[in-house]
């Protein structure tokens, strides 16, 4: 008789011979928590105690999660009112081993349709201000403080935050980025703990636990205020530098010509 769990140790044991971890197809998790094979790999967590965590739960356990497991959290998060008016959970997208981490305030009208964060104008210009220092949307990760829309796009609850934080802080420790750039003045005061406005914050490294940070103006701030692209610019110049090693640098002047007009 054949084992109906032969397709599943068919399917663990090739992503192992391939070097990645074994995770579980959704469509095989029913009610119980099954071990990864061939070598005694950890055992994932089941779907009650997940959706559990997507309701509450403590820091503390989300801090636990794998970057698979925090997803479906995320996905299905009630941890806050926001998820009353949502579409779609923004939880980020990008290299999941990105050295360059963009974070920014929370997810708009576009994003919550789409599920993506920063689309739009605002998404097409950070994707040319990526690119004039040399990087790929698909090279970074990005993300939001919140995963989810608040109302109008007023400003994030401080119960919102404390519900979102722990699931920014476990993408952060996953993701282990060489620089984080927070876009915008509420990402960047969120992230320091800090009142300071973004034009004194900017211009110079941070310090975000032990990742360095570096501040700037959000991209669809610039497209307000035109004036706003070189300074980005400069800050994603300082962002690149230390992101390739230089972690001395404290302030950047950087000149050169820049283009960064959408069409």
């Amino acid at each position: 008789m054949t084992d109906a769990r032969e397709p599943l140790r068919r399917y663990l044991e090739a992503r192992i011979a391939l070097g990645e971890p074994p995770v579980i197809l959704p469509s095989l998790r029913r009610g119980q928590v099954l071990a990864a094979l061939a070598g005694g790999g950890r055992e994932v967590k089941g779907p009650p105690e997940l959706a559990r965590l997507a309701r509450e739960g403590t820091a503390e356990r989300i801090r636990e999660l794998d970057f698979d497991e925090l997803r479906e959290v995320a996905l299905a998060c009630r941890r806050c009112a926001l998820h009353e008016g949502r579409q779609h959970v923004v939880f980020g997208e990008g290299a999941p081993d990105a050295r360059l981490l963009c974070v920014g305030e929370a997810p708009g009208a576009v994003e919550d349709e789409t599920g993506r964060p920063f689309v739009g104008r605002a998404g097409q210009l950070l994707d040319l201000m990526l690119m004039s220092v040399g990087l790929r949307r698909d090279e970074v990760y990005i993300c939001n403080v919140l995963k989810c829309r608040p109302p109008g796009n007023r400003n994030p609850q401080p119960e919102e935050i404390a519900a979102c934080s722990p699931l920014l802080l476990q993408q952060i420790d996953l993701i282990d980025p060489k620089v984080i750039v927070a876009f915008g003045s509420f990402a960047a005061q969120t992230l320091l703990g800090t009142r300071e406005s973004i034009g004194r914050l900017r211009g110079r490294t941070h310090l975000y636990g032990r990742f360095p940070l570096v501040v700037t103006y959000h991209p669809a701030a610039s497209l307000r205020n035109p004036g706003w692209k070189r300074p980005t610019w400069e800050d994603l110049q300082i962002a690149r530098r230390v992101m390739d090693g230089d972690s001395g640098l404290r302030s950047g002047a950087p000149g050169g010509e820049l283009s960064l007009d959408l069409p």
